[in-house]
Order: C-alpha cells, then structure tokens, then sequence
C-alpha cells in the first residue's frame, strides 16, 4: 500500500487555493474604510466608529432546500444574494443597519467557478446594503455530502443608536399595517414546491416555460430574497414595528413583534397575489390557508406605524399598500 495524501481522502489543497484566489476580489469589493485589514485573515476586523451608544443585532440562516433548485438547473448566481438579503431583512427589523456579514459554504468537493459564482452574489448584495463580507468559511466535507450537495449559511452583524431601536411593545389598537411585496417565494417553502411537482423524481417541471410566469418554473422559483433596508431606512424613525415574512406565513410573523392584547387584521384583498402562488396551489390543490401559513403569498415585509404616519410612509415607498390594520384581543 502507497503513502496517502489529503488530496486522495477528499481534500484537494490547490483547489482550494484557487477557490480563495477567486473570491478574494468579490470580498474586497465589499470592503470600506471600517475594515481594518485584509481579507482572509483569522478574524475579520471591524471599526465602529460612528455611533455614540451603539446596540449590536446578529442573525444567521441559511437558503435552505432552494439550494436543490439551484443545484437541478446549475445555476448558483442567485443564492449568494438570499443568503445575504434574508438575514440583512431579519436584522432590520429591529432598526439596525448591517455593517458586516460572514459565510459558510461546505461542499463535498470544491469547484472552484462555482463557488465565485455564489460569492460573487453574496458580494453583490452586501455592495447594494452597504454591508461588509468580513470573511468566511469554505469546507471540503469529503464523504459528508452526496456528490454535488453543499450547505450555503451566513451570519451578520448590524448595529442600530439604543436610542433608536424599534421597539414592538409600542403596538397598539388602531395601528395601520403596511406591506412590500416579495419578489417570490423568497427562502421559504421549496420542501412544499418539490412534493408539488414531484422534482425529487423528475426534475423536468423546472424547464417548463408557464406563461402566466413569463418564464420557466425553474427561473421563477430561483427569483431571489428582496432586501429591503435600503428602501425602508428612510422612514425606520416613523415605524412601531417590523415583520419580516418567512417561514409559517404572514400572520405567524407578525405576531412575534407585537405586544400581547393586540392581533393583526389582514384585508386579504388589498393586494393580488403574484402568478407563482396560485401555479403552486392549483398544480397540488393546496388549501389556501396551507397557502398562507407556507408562503409570504407576495408580501416580503410588514411595516407596522400610528396611522397617523401611514400616508407619509406610503408616499416615500411607492410599491406600499395599506395591508390592514391592529386590532385587541
């Protein structure tokens, strides 16, 4: 028997170097003048030097079951910005801007033009939120995944003024609620898609072209994570509390940022429910309120304020809607 190397177990040392060559000028793109070095170093550095009585706000996920999507059609340029844009929304809402963001990407074998084509996503959504990618990590997982699987998740820091925080327990009888659409599905209820369409057995649907999408289910479905704080923090200061809709639907979520002896009301009807929804749940005959409870069903973002503040916020963000209203238990 011949001596055995890393490389022959799984973990290719060269590949890896050209994987971070790759990646290293879409981090540093990211980079302002609060990083203090380099990327690629043990710890990534951090300057917070613009606030006087400064609240860190963490959040971390990951993309979930939509990384099989990306995997069925190869395409990898979108997934990068969900990982991104979820988490920057998640930290929003309690008033924070994010300042910097990590990730960790774990595959069975790199490949390196597929993993600069994730990161150079991930870099695309942190420039557009103005939001540092401060490192990172990326594993070869021999013998841990399937062929061609991988595991995408990130983390980011955010820091809002304690001043400034958003405070739900402010929520009271009366209170407007106002929604931003979604760009989709969003991060959330791909498990939901894939037994509707049957795709872990035949992943042909995705190639489908529906007319009432104006392209293939495939590219719908890959359609990523709006991010919403450069629209919306222009009006942070006129706003009670914030929902970011994700798993378990809209109500779901709005409960967790409200006080109890409040419970949302929602008009239904206030907003028409883009193509993509109504595909998936005449295609698997789901029950509208499973719709709800899975889906944002196009509502990305609830904003909830004093109504005497809704027409303003409205005014300033031009794809709004008044979406209901708070009422008591």
């Amino acid at each position: 028997m011949g001596k055995i190397t890393y490389r022959e177990s799984g973990v290719d040392f060269e590949i890896a170097k050209r994987t971070k060559d790759l990646i290293a000028p879409h981090a540093r793109s990211t980079l302002g003048p609060e990083v203090i070095g380099d990327f690629g170093l043990f710890g990534g550095l951090f300057h917070l030097n613009s606030y006087v009585d400064p609240v860190l706000v963490s959040s971390t996920d990951g993309v979930g079951t939509k990384l099989k999507i990306a995997s069925w059609l190869g395409r990898y340029d979108t997934i990068g910005k969900d990982v991104v844009n979820q988490n920057i929304n998640d930290v929003l809402t309690t008033g924070a801007k994010p300042i910097f963001f990590l990730d960790y990407l774990a595959m069975e074998s790199l490949v390196p033009e597929q993993v600069e084509e994730i990161v150079k996503g991930i870099a695309e959504a942190c420039n557009e939120a103005g939001c540092a990618l401060l490192g990172g990590e990326t594993s070869q997982l021999s013998d841990v995944f399937r062929p061609g699987a991988f595991e995408l998740a990130g983390f980011v820091v955010g820091a809002v003024e304690r001043s400034k925080l958003i405070n739900p327990k402010s929520v009271s009888k009366g209170d407007v609620l106002i929604g931003l659409p979604s760009s989709g599905l969003h991060t959330n209820g791909y498990s939901l898609v894939r037994a509707v369409f049957g795709l872990e057995n035949d992943q042909s649907p995705l190639f489908t072209y529906w007319d009432e999408l104006g392209c293939t289910l495939g590219e719908s479905l890959l359609t990523p994570h709006r991010s919403y704080w450069p629209l919306v923090e222009p009006v942070l200061t006129s706003v009670k509390s914030i929902a970011h809709v994700t798993g378990s639907g809209i109500i779901e979520n709005l409960e967790r940022v409200m006080p109890k002896g409040v419970i949302p009301q929602i008009d239904w009807s206030s907003w028409t429910t883009p193509p993509i929804f109504q595909t998936i749940q005449d295609s698997g005959d789901v029950e509208i309120d499973e719709m709800r409870k899975v889906f944002n069903m196009g509502v990305g973002l609830i904003l909830v304020c004093d109504p005497t503040q809704a027409r303003d916020i409205t005014g300033m963000l031009s794809d709004s809607w008044i979406l209901g209203e708070i009422a008591s238990t």
